[in-house]
Formats: C-alpha cells, sequence, structure tokens
C-alpha cells in the first residue's frame, strides 16, 4: 500500500519497478496453464466422446457469453481500485442494454453503441454521487440502483418503443448488426483440421477457430480494453494515484492527490464500462433489446473481478469460466457438463498434489480431495448430467473454484470505507 502511494507522489522507492510489487503467473506460466488445459482438454473428449467440448462453436459461443461478464468485471475493477464498491454494475448494464436499444434502432448501431455506454456511465455517476460526495453506504447504494435502472428503463420503453414495428414495454425494435471478421481461407483449413478430431492438434484447431470466424468488432474492442487497463491502472501514474486511493486515500491526499477526482473518475468509467457489457448484450449477443436482458450478470462480473483478485487477467480468466460452462449447457448440456465433470476432476486432482508437493493448508487440500472423489464417482455412474443441473454448471463451478481460491485473494485496503475530504488531518 504504502509503495503504491509514495509512487504515485512520484517519490523513488528502491528496488520496485512500478507496478510490479506483486506478480502473479509469469507469461511462460500462463502459456504452461494454457497448454496444459488444452492437452486436459483433448484428453477428456477422446476418453468421453464429446467432441463439442472445445469445438470451434463452443469456443465461439464461449466469447459471446464470457466479453459482456468482462465488461461488468472490470467496471467492477475500476470502481474497487479506487475504493468503491460497485454493487450497481446490474443496473448499469441494464441502463447499457436501452441505451443500446434506443440509440440503435434511431440512428444505427455505432449510435447505439455511444449511447449505451453514455448511459452505463450516468449511472455511474450516479453511484459516485450517493457515495463518494454524500458518503452513502455503497451496498445501500448499488442496489437502489439496480431497483431505479430496471424501473425506469421499463418505463422508457412504453414511450420510446410502444408503437413501434417489433416495440414494445419490454423489447426494442430489431437493431442493425454490427460488423463481424472471418478469416475465411483460415477458418476453412481450421474446419478441416477440426473435423479429423485429432489428439491436440484438432483441439487447437478447434480454439483458433472459434477466435477467426464471425467476430465481432466488438468483441476485439472489449478484449483491448482489458488489455488498456493493465496499462493504464499499473503502468501509469494516473493509474498509481487511483489505486492509491483505494489503499489508503488518507495518505494519498496527504501527497497531493485529489482523492473525490480520482474516485468520480474511477466510478463513472465503471459504468462505461458496464454499460458497454450492456451494448454488447443487445447489439451482439441478441440484435434488440429486451426487459431482463442483463440476466444477473453485474452480479456475475462482480464475482468473476473477485475471483480474478482485482486484477484484468484473472478477471478475464474468470469471465472465461463463466462464459465457458454457460456455453457448455447451452451446447448438447448433458454430454458435454458430463465430460466437464472428468476435467474438474482432473484439475482438482492436480491441484491436492500441487497442495500436498507446497505442504499448504491441510483443510484445504482435503476439501479439494474430497471433491475431487465425488466427481470421479459422479461421472463413472452416469452417462448424463440431468437438464435441470446444467443449467447450474456456471455457478457451481465458479463457487468451487472460489472457495480454493479464497486464501489468495486480497481486495483494496480502503475498498468501500466511507472516505471525507481533510478527515486525516
Amino acid at each position: 500500500m504504502s509503495v503504491d502511494i509514495a509512487e504515485a507522489a512520484g517519490a523513488p522507492v528502491p528496488g520496485l519497478v512500478s507496478g510490479r510489487g506483486r506478480r502473479g503467473l509469469t507469461y511462460s506460466g500462463w502459456l504452461l496453464v494454457v497448454g496444459g488445459g488444452i492437452v486436459l482438454m483433448s484428453l477428456a473428449r477422446i476418453i468421453t466422446g464429446a467432441n463439442d467440448i472445445d469445438s470451434s462453436g463452443t469456443v465461439a459461443a464461449t466469447l459471446v457469453l464470457a466479453v459482456p461478464i468482462a465488461m461488468a468485471g472490470l467496471g467492477g475493477l475500476w470502481a474497487e481500485r479506487a475504493g468503491v464498491v460497485n454493487i450497481g454494475l446490474e443496473g448499469m448494464m441494464i441502463f447499457g442494454t436501452w441505451g443500446a436499444g434506443f440509440g440503435g434502432y434511431q440512428w444505427g448501431p455505432w449510435v447505439g453503441l455511444l449511447c449505451g455506454v453514455a448511459f452505463g456511465a450516468l449511472g455511474g455517476l450516479l453511484h459516485a454521487v450517493a457515495t463518494v460526495t454524500f458518503t452513502v453506504d455503497h451496498i445501500v447504494s448499488g442496489v437502489a440502483l439496480n431497483l431505479l435502472a430496471a424501473g425506469l428503463v421499463r418505463y422508457l420503453s412504453g414511450l420510446a418503443f410502444t408503437g413501434k414495428p417489433g416495440g414494445g414495454k419490454t423489447q426494442s425494435p430489431q437493431i442493425a448488426e454490427l460488423p463481424t471478421i472471418t478469416v475465411h481461407w483460415l477458418s476453412d483449413n481450421l474446419g478441416t483440421i477440426e473435423k479429423k478430431h485429432w489428439f491436440v492438434v484438432s483441439d487447437v484447431a478447434g480454439l483458433l477457430r472459434g477466435l477467426t470466424t464471425g467476430l465481432s468488432v466488438l468483441t476485439i474492442v472489449c478484449l483491448l480494453l482489458v488489455v488498456g487497463t493493465y496499462f493504464v491502472l499499473w503502468r501509469t501514474s494516473f493509474g498509481l494515484r487511483l489505486r492509491s486511493c483505494g489503499e489508503s486515500p488518507v495518505a494519498a491526499e496527504s501527497l497531493g492527490v485529489n482523492v473525490y477526482r480520482y474516485k468520480y473518475a474511477a466510478v463513472v468509467a465503471s459504468g462505461a464500462f458496464a454499460g458497454l457489457g450492456g451494448v454488447y448484450l443487445a447489439e451482439v449477443a441478441a440484435s434488440i433489446y429486451r426487459d431482463g436482458q442483463t440476466g444477473g450478470r453485474g452480479y456475475i462480473g462482480l464475482a468473476a473481478m473477485i475471483f480474478g483478485n482485482w486484477r484484468p487477467g484473472g478477471l478475464l480468466a474468470g469471465s472465461a469460466l463463466f462464459g465457458y460452462t454457460d456455453a457448455l449447457q447451452l451446447r448438447r448440456g448433458g454430454e458435454s457438463v458430463h465430460a466437464l465433470l472428468l476435467v474438474l476432476a482432473l484439475i482438482l486432482l492436480g491441484i491436492v498434489v500441487w497442495r500436498i508437493l507446497r505442504r499448504s493448508n491441510v483443510a484445504t487440500t482435503l476439501v479439494a480431495a474430497a471433491c475431487a472423489a465425488a466427481l470421479f464417482v459422479w461421472y463413472a455412474s452416469t452417462e448424463a448430467v440431468p437438464d435441470d443441473f446444467t443449467g447450474m454448471t456456471p455457478y457451481v463451478a465458479t463457487l468451487l473454484v472460489l472457495s480454493l481460491s479464497a486464501q489468495r485473494l486480497r481486495m483494496p485496503a480502503a475498498d468501500g470505507l466511507p472516505y471525507r475530504r481533510g478527515e486525516g488531518g
């Protein structure tokens, strides 16, 4: 904490390069994890015969389902790194979906994109006024914003969409689609290799084909924003000052940081990111605004952010986990989720071995071993997972991972704490 604040003020910190005080996995470590995951998926595909477990269609569906969650989580990351808990992400996403529906129908998808982001940012501004200026409890403000958004957009829909072709109180007219990108020669060749069902090779081909076929330009923009967030918050003086407000605003103020300004900037940006996630749902996932379209993704994004330990890379991994498990249950759910049981059991077994070698917490290791054994038994004793359970898959998988990674999580020290200017004087 003190390191971040000292750096934000421009003070030298011996032996430390800006933003590199605590590091997670290295690039080679991430490559090893991804490579190991592909081998594990390929092995499970061959054993179970569930070819959809990592097909190009599943990868493409994962992207569509994961990106709005990642945008909501990114919004939460900006707000909480500045010390403001943002439970209102769901409401800001709702504003974004409605803004995309209204602007997209009236003036086209690009204007709809701007409208959705602007509506989300307005929701962020409301949350900032309540929490930063009037020090309202962050949870209370967020819940109120969610309720306000749900009621307000229904009222506005009645005014704007009723009587329009295909529109009404619960949905907008059709929105024109944003451009998509397909690398045809690469997609066709990768499709041929994928159909061979070769070990690992076909799995890599399916992964690459899913990333190069029918890719929305908005998907690319959103992924670049995740990368850009890392560089802004961890490689610039602006990011250091913003993060110092989430660690110790009193100390940051004593070093000349305008804490209110940075908190406002972070929460408004948080709303804009969440609004962009809403735009993605309305313009990429559906090409129409519908009431209830967010489906709790603002809360899921918050969970993905916590899973990612308040870091962009981990947030993206958590969003991909949710998107992937959701995609599986939509594509031949019972068979694919049954294969996923084997994958999860093998992952947990690996975690158990790793914890034993590192002599980690015994209780957590035993819980992981028990879960691995239960999943192995479940997989061996059934041929498919009941349809009623497949819809729960994203939430069960995330809760399982969160429970096993809880010990390494560290939220910003002043996250959610009230702050008034000059209180440390």
